[in-house]
């Protein structure tokens, strides 16, 4: 399996979700992002670790599992994000002890917060990045900065949970191209999760 490399993009809160938060994960020396949608604390978690100035006066979860690593000089070699299913992304912890490797099991948002403790490089496949990757192209950024304010919130609320199950698929796909072109990862998300479980019933 072809393992490309990606790096934290950003964060953005989401504007359809509850506490939920659009991660976005950047090809490295590629145009393709990787929208993932978490909770709250582990988007709390990843951007205090990115923000080299934050120290919280007690470890939170993802630090004490470092300071644990740490302890016993167990290493984490990468994270791998190696399947999507049903919209939920799988990741694994490739770690090792004393010259022997082993595999853990974990949400990517956790991997994501441990990856960047440890300094450690993100991977996907090929086949993941077709599948859920969008492109953002040139200009494309200020095309969503001449958006109103008011055109964006009629965007957002046709990508609402109830809405669209009763949308064509035709619909959706257009949808999420204009998400992409607004770079409103979030959005874009949603739309490619239900386009996935639609064309996926189909098999």
């Amino acid at each position: 399996m072809q393992q490309i490399r990606l790096y934290v993009k950003g964060l953005s809160y989401s504007q359809t979700q509850s506490g939920a938060y659009a991660l976005v994960l950047g090809e490295e020396n590629g145009e393709r992002r990787l929208p993932i949608i978490i909770g709250g604390f582990e988007a709390q978690s990843i951007a205090i670790a990115l923000e080299k100035d934050m120290n919280p006066p007690r470890p939170l979860t993802h630090d004490l599992f470092k300071n644990f690593a740490d302890q016993f000089k167990i290493t984490l070699k990468e994270v791998l994000i190696h399947k999507l299913q049903d919209g939920v992304f799988y990741s694994i912890l490739v770690c090792e002890r004393e010259g022997e490797t082993h595999s853990l099991d974990a949400r990517t948002s956790d991997a994501v917060a441990l990856a960047i403790r440890f300094k450690t490089p993100i991977f996907t496949s090929e086949e993941i990045l077709d599948k859920a990757g969008v492109i953002l192209g040139e200009g494309q950024a200020d095309a969503e900065k001449s958006k109103s304010s008011k055109t964006k919130s009629s965007e957002k609320s046709s990508s609402s949970p109830g809405l669209l199950s009763t949308q064509s698929l035709e619909s959706l796909k257009k949808q999420m191209d204009e998400a992409v072109r607004n770079e409103d990862y979030e959005r874009a998300a949603r739309l490619r999760d239900e386009i996935e479980k639609r064309e996926g019933n189909k098999d």
